[in-house]
C-alpha cells in the first residue's frame, strides 16, 4: 500500500494546536477544490492517482498563475505543495491536479491539468487551494493566502466541520457539480464514487452565487447539573443582512436563545446567546440554531451541550504539581478543578482559588487543549476538568513544564470568580513554583530585549539592565559565574499569548518608540514556560492586563565628548551590499554575484534582498554616520568587492551632508593590497579636510585572518600623526564540535560564556599586536595607535586581555565603566555587552580624552530594520535608528602637535654674510640665545622665513610651509647661546634678508 488507511495519531506538541472547530472565517470562493481523492493506486480502487479537483464556480474568468494546491495529513502542520499552471480557468469549468501513484487501481485518470507527487491518505487529511506558492503552516492556517480548505475523514480543521472518513473506492464530492459552498465541509460534500473531471469536461454554470451566511457556534458546551451555562453565537453575511435567529432542533425545556441582535448592514455580524438553565437535567443535547438573512438565505449551526455531574476531584492543582520540577503524578488521569485565570492559542490556564499555602507548590496549570474547548469557557469560570497530567519538554529545554492534556471533561461550576494575583519580584529562585500561576510584578521590570518582538512577540524583561559576565569579569572566574547565574534568575519573556507571528506588532507605539532600557510597572499575567525566540526555552508571562510601558531611555542624540581635534569612530554597517541577494545590484544589473572564497554567487550576498532594501538600508546607515560627523570612520561589514561599495556608500553620504553641491566632505581611504577572502571586508573614510594620509594603507594577509585588518596612518591639522587599526575578528557563531584547539585554547563552545572560536580570536588578537602593529609603528614612525572594530570579543574575554596585557588601554572602560555607565554596544538573549572596542596604544592614551557609544541601534527593535520581509507590519523610516544590529563607538583625540613655536623666548641674531668666490656661497650665523627663563628642549627648528625669489639655503633639513629650515638637535638651557650656520646661493641681485622662526620639536 502507497499510505495509510486511517488517520494518524494525534501528537501532543507545544504550538498553537488549532482543532476543528465550527464555522472557521472563510468567504465564499470563486475558485473551489471540488474533489478530493486519496485513495488512488490502492487495493480496491478504480484509479491509479490520487487527485484533486477545482472548479470554477463564479461568472468570471480567474487567472490562477502563481496558485497552488497543498495537502496535510488530518493533524499534521507539514504542507506538501503542488504549482498550478498559468491558466486562466472559465467560468464552470474544471480543473484536475493529479498526484501520487500507488501500484493498485485499474483504470487511469482524464488527461491532468497539472500534476504533482503527493501521496494522500485515502481517509482523513487536508486539502488546501492557495494564491500562492509558498507552503502554509501549522495546522490550521487561515489568512488571505488560503483561497479554499477542506478537511475530509475528520481532520483536525475543517471549514466549518470536516467530512466523513473517504476509503478506496470513495472520494468527497462538493455537491451540485462544485457549485455549493456554503463554508462547511461536512455539508458541502457527498462521500461517493469518484469521478475526475479536467478542463475538457463539459462546463457546468452555477448561475450567479450569492454569498452564504457565515454562523460561527462551539462545537461543545459541557456544563455541571445546577449550574446555569451559555454560549456566545454569531453569524454573518457579506452581502446580506443576518436578521433572525431561531433553535430548530428539538426544544429542551430550560434551553433558549436569547439576546439576539441583528446584523447593523451587509457584512454585519449578527450576535446571540445560547442559554442552558441550571434547571435542565443531565444528559446530552445536540442544539441546531438557524439563521436567516433578508435574502431567504439560511445557515445552521450545531453545539453539542452536555450537561453531567461532575466527576469527583482526585487531587487538587497544589497536589498535581507537587513541590519539584516534575509532577509526582505525570502520566496520569487526574480530575481537578480551577478558576480561568487566562486564554491564550492553545489552550487556557486554570488556578486552585484557595492554593495550599505552600510556596513550593503552583496553584495554577496549564490546561492544553483544542480551540473548541477554549471557546467553551471564559475567564473567571470555576471549572472541574478530567485530563492527563504531562510534563512538557521543549526543545533545547533543561526543564519541563506540568500541564493537563487529552482533556475528556469540562464542566462549568460557576462564573465570574476572582483570582488575587500573587506578588512576585525578579531575581526569582524558581519561578517554576509560581508556572501557570496569576502573578503580578509589584516592581518595575526593565526592558532588555526587543530582538523578537516582530517575529515572535516576545520582550525580555528583567530587574535593571543584564550585563553580559564576560563584559564585567574575567570568564570561568566565581564572579563570573556569579553573575551568568544571577542573570537567570532574573529573566522572564513579556509574550502575547497567541504562539504564532503576530499579525500586528504587540507592545509597540504608533512611532515604534519602544527600547531596551524602557520599564513597565504592575505587570499582571499568568507565568507560562516553553520556546522562546534565539533558541531554548524560559519562562514566559501571559499579560492579563495590557502592559503600560515607560519610555526611561528615549532615543539620544549621538554622544558629546569632550572637544578634541580629531574625532574618530567605529562602526558596523550590517552587510552594506550594493549586489543583492536576488542577483541584481544598485546599478541595476541582473545575474550578479558576491566573491566568498573566490567563488562568486548571489548566494554569498548577505544584505539587502533588492534595490528598494537597500536604498532603505543606505538611509540609515547615512543618517547615522552624517549623525556622528566623525573625522574618520573605521568600518566593518561592507562588501569585499574592492572600492564599490564603500565608494557608494560615500557618495550617498556625502550627497546628505552637502545636497546638490557635489562637495566632497569624506573621501575613501584606498584599499590595501589584502582585503581577504570572506564576503564582507573592513574599510576606512576620512574627511580630507581634517586628515591627511601619510602613506598607504596596510593589512595582514596571514592565514589566521579571515577578514584581514586594515590600519591607515594619518596627519592632523597641527602635524600630529596617529594610526587606527579597523578589526573583524572571526564570529561567535557556527559552532563546531569538532574544532581543535589553537595554542592551546579551545575553539568550541566550553560553557564559559565566550562561545565558539574562541582560540581563532586569540590568535587573531596576539597576531594583531606582536606582528601587524609593530609593521604599522615602524612604517608610521609613530606609536600612536588606536584600535578599533568589532573584536566579537566582549569585554574581559581572552582576546581583550591579550590585547590589554600588550599596554593598551581600553577606552570605554576608561571613559563609560569609571563614569558609573555600563558600557555596551550589542544585545543578545537579554543581556548587554560590548563587542565593539576602542583599545589606545600607551602613547596615544594621554591623548584620548573621551570615548563613549551612541546607542542608536542594539537598543531598537530588530522589527524597525531595513527589511521588508518576515513583518507584521512595516514601521520602518529613515531615521538612523536599528540602523545596525551594532552600536558605534566614538572617540575624541586631541593630539599634541609635534612642535612648538619657541620664537618669543629665544634671541635670533644673524651675522652678516661673507661671500666665499671659490664656491660663490654667501655664509655667515645666527645666534640663538634663550631668553626664556627655562630650558628649551630640542631638536630646535630654525625656519628662515621671507628668503627673496632666487635665493637658496645650502644643506637645508626641510622645507615648512615654503620656508626652508635648519635643524639643531640639541637642548638650550636658561640663558644658554648656540650658533647655527648658513650658507645661501643667490641668482640676480636680490639682497638675502629672512625673519628667523624657532620651533622646538620635529616637523
Amino acid at each position: 500500500m502507497k499510505k495509510l488507511l486511517s488517520p494518524p495519531a494525534r501528537t501532543v506538541i507545544a504550538a498553537a494546536l488549532l482543532g476543528a472547530l465550527s464555522a472557521p472565517a472563510f468567504a465564499a470562493s470563486s475558485v473551489v477544490i471540488s474533489q478530493v481523492y486519496g485513495g488512488g493506486g490502492n487495493g480496491g480502487s478504480k484509479y491509479k492517482n490520487d487527485f484533486i479537483e477545482l472548479f470554477n464556480r463564479s461568472g468570471s474568468a480567474v487567472d490562477l498563475s502563481g496558485w497552488s494546491v497543498q495537502y496535510a495529513s488530518a493533524s499534521g502542520s507539514s504542507w506538501q505543495v503542488t504549482t498550478l499552471g498559468s491558466v486562466t480557468l472559465q467560468p464552470g469549468q474544471y480543473y484536475l491536479v493529479q498526484e501520487a501513484a500507488g501500484s493498485g487501481g485499474t483504470d487511469a485518470l482524464p488527461t491532468s491539468d497539472a500534476s504533482g507527487s503527493i501521496a494522500m491518505s485515502a481517509t482523513a487529511g487536508k486539502v488546501a487551494l492557495s494564491n500562492s506558492t509558498a507552503a502554509l503552516a501549522g495546522t490550521s492556517p487561515i489568512g488571505a493566502a488560503v483561497v479554499d480548505f477542506v478537511g475530509f475523514g475528520g481532520a483536525n480543521f475543517a471549514e466549518g466541520t470536516a467530512t466523513a472518513l473517504l476509503s478506496n473506492t470513495n472520494g468527497a464530492l462538493r455537491n451540485n457539480g462544485g457549485c455549493v459552498d456554503t463554508d462547511n465541509n461536512s455539508t458541502d460534500f457527498t462521500v461517493t464514487t469518484p469521478t475526475p473531471r479536467n478542463r475538457s469536461s463539459a462546463l457546468n454554470s452555477c448561475g450567479v452565487q450569492a454569498p452564504a451566511i457565515v454562523a460561527t457556534c462551539p462545537e461543545n458546551l459541557a456544563l455541571a447539573y445546577g449550574v446555569n451555562g451559555s454560549a456566545d453565537l454569531s453569524a454573518t453575511d457579506s452581502d446580506g443582512i443576518v436578521n433572525s435567529a431561531v433553535i430548530t432542533s428539538t426544544a429542551v425545556p430550560g434551553i433558549s436563545l436569547v439576546n439576539f441582535l441583528a446584523a447593523s448592514g451587509a457584512g454585519g455580524v449578527a450576535t446571540a446567546s445560547l442559554s442552558i438553565a441550571s434547571s435542565v437535567q443531565a444528559g446530552a443535547y445536540p442544539v441546531t440554531i438557524k439563521f436567516g438573512n433578508d435574502q431567504s438565505q439560511e445557515a445552521s449551526c450545531k453545539i453539542n451541550v452536555s450537561v453531567a455531574a461532575p466527576a469527583t476531584v482526585t487531587h487538587t492543582i497544589p497536589q498535581i504539581q507537587g513541590e519539584g520540577d516534575a509532577s509526582p503524578y505525570a502520566n496520569t488521569i487526574q480530575t481537578t478543578e480551577g478558576v480561568v485565570t487566562s486564554k491564550v492559542g492553545s489552550g487556557f490556564f486554570i488556578q486552585d482559588a484557595q492554593g495550599d499555602g505552600n510556596p513550593l507548590t503552583s496553584d495554577g496549570v496549564f490546561v492544553f487543549t483544542t480551540v473548541a474547548n477554549i471557546g467553551t469557557v471564559q475567564v473567571g469560570d470555576k471549572v472541574r476538568i478530567t485530563a492527563t497530567v504531562a510534563e512538557y519538554t521543549p526543545t533545547a529545554a533543561t526543564r519541563s513544564y506540568t500541564e493537563l492534556t487529552t482533556v475528556t471533561a469540562i464542566t462549568k461550576l460557576a462564573s465570574g470568580v476572582n483570582i488575587t494575583p500573587t506578588n512576585i519580584a525578579l531575581p526569582h529562585a524558581n519561578l517554576g513554583q509560581v508556572e501557570g500561576m496569576l502573578v503580578r510584578f509589584a516592581d518595575a521590570l526593565t526592558v532588555s530585549q526587543l530582538e523578537f518582538l516582530g517575529s515572535r512577540g516576545e520582550i525580555t524583561l528583567s530587574s535593571g539592565r543584564l550585563e553580559l559576565a564576560s563584559n564585567r569579569y574575567r570568564p570561568g572566574t566565581p564572579e563570573a559565574l556569579a553573575q551568568a547565574a544571577a542573570n537567570l534568575r532574573n529573566q522572564i519573556i513579556l509574550d502575547d499569548g497567541i504562539f504564532v507571528a503576530p499579525t500586528t506588532i504587540p507592545y509597540l507605539t504608533e512611532d515604534g518608540a519602544l527600547r531596551a532600557g524602557d520599564s513597565v510597572s504592575g505587570l499582571t499575567g499568568v507565568v507560562d514556560f516553553g520556546a522562546k525566540g534565539g533558541g531554548g526555552a524560559g519562562f514566559k508571562l501571559q499579560p492579563t492586563a495590557a502592559p503600560v510601558f515607560s519610555q526611561d531611555h528615549p532615543r539620544a542624540a549621538p554622544p558629546a565628548l569632550a572637544a578634541g581635534n580629531v574625532k574618530v569612530a567605529s562602526a558596523n554597517v550590517l552587510n552594506y551590499f550594493t549586489t543583492f541577494t536576488n542577483g541584481s545590484d544598485v546599478a541595476g544589473q541582473t545575474g550578479q554575484g558576491c566573491l566568498l572564497g573566490g567563488v562568486s554567487n548571489k548566494s554569498n550576498c548577505r544584505g539587502a534582498d533588492n534595490l528598494n532594501e537597500f536604498n532603505r538600508q543606505s538611509a540609515k546607515i547615512v543618517g547615522e554616520l552624517k549623525a556622528i560627523d566623525a573625522d574618520v570612520y573605521g568600518l566593518m561589514e561592507i562588501q569585499n568587492n574592492g572600492e564599490y561599495a564603500v565608494s557608494t556608500l560615500v557618495t550617498a553620504l556625502n550627497e546628505a551632508i552637502s545636497p546638490g553641491t557635489g562637495f566632497q566632505t569624506y573621501a575613501v581611504v584606498p584599499k590595501p593590497a589584502a582585503t581577504g577572502t570572506d564576503a564582507i571586508r573592513v574599510a576606512m573614510i576620512y574627511k580630507p579636510s581634517v586628515l591627511t594620509l601619510v602613506g598607504n594603507a596596510l593589512s595582514d594577509a596571514d592565514s589566521v585572518n579571515n577578514r584581514p585588518p586594515m590600519a591607515q596612518t594619518f596627519r592632523a591639522v597641527n602635524g600630529a600623526k596617529f594610526s587606527l587599526v579597523v578589526n573583524h575578528l572571526k564570529s561567535k557563531g557556527s559552532c563546531s564540535t569538532t574544532a581543535l584547539p589553537v595554542n592551546g585554547i579551545a575553539d568550541t563552545d566550553t560553557g564559559d560564556g565566550q562561545s565558539c572560536w574562541n582560540g581563532t580570536r586569540v590568535a587573531q588578537a596576539r597576531r594583531l599586536i606582536n606582528s601587524f602593529v609593530p609593521q604599522v609603528v615602524a612604517a608610521a614612525g609613530d606609536a600612536k595607535v588606536l584600535l578599533v572594530g568589532d573584536f566579537n570579543a566582549y569585554g574581559q574575554e581572552d582576546p581583550i586581555a591579550a590585547i590589554n596585557a600588550a599596554g593598551y588601554v581600553n577606552q570605554l572602560e576608561r571613559f563609560v565603566r569609571a563614569a558609573g555607565e555600563m558600557p555596551y554596544s550589542y544585545v543578545f538573549n537579554g543581556e548587554a555587552g560590548y563587542l565593539d572596542h576602542a583599545q589606545a596604544s600607551a602613547a596615544l592614551n594621554p591623548q584620548v580624552v573621551g570615548a563613549a557609544e551612541w546607542h542608536n541601534n542594539a537598543d531598537e527593535p530588530t522589527v524597525l530594520d531595513y527589511n521588508t520581509d518576515g513583518k507584521p507590519q512595516d514601521k520602518y523610516t529613515s531615521a538612523p535608528y536599528r540602523a545596525s544590529d551594532h552600536d558605534p563607538v566614538v572617540v575624541s583625540l586631541n593630539l599634541v602637535a609635534p612642535y612648538t613655536d619657541v620664537s618669543a623666548g629665544i634671541k635670533a641674531l644673524s651675522s652678516g654674510l661673507v661671500l666665499n668666490r671659490a664656491t660663490n656661497k654667501w655664509n655667515g650665523t645666527v645666534t640663538l640665545t634663550n631668553t626664556s627663563g627655562q630650558a628649551i628642549n630640542g631638536p630646535l627648528q630654525v625656519v628662515l622665513d621671507g628668503l627673496p625669489a632666487g635665493v637658496t639655503l645650502a644643506g637645508a633639513s626641510g622645507v615648512r610651509n615654503g620656508a626652508p629650515y635648519l635643524t639643531l638637535n640639541a637642548n638650550l638651557a636658561a640663558g644658554a647661546t648656540a650658533t647655527v650656520a648658513v650658507s645661501f646661493s643667490k641668482t640676480g641681485t636680490a639682497a638675502i634678508n629672512y625673519t628667523p622662526q624657532i620651533f622646538s620639536g620635529t616637523f
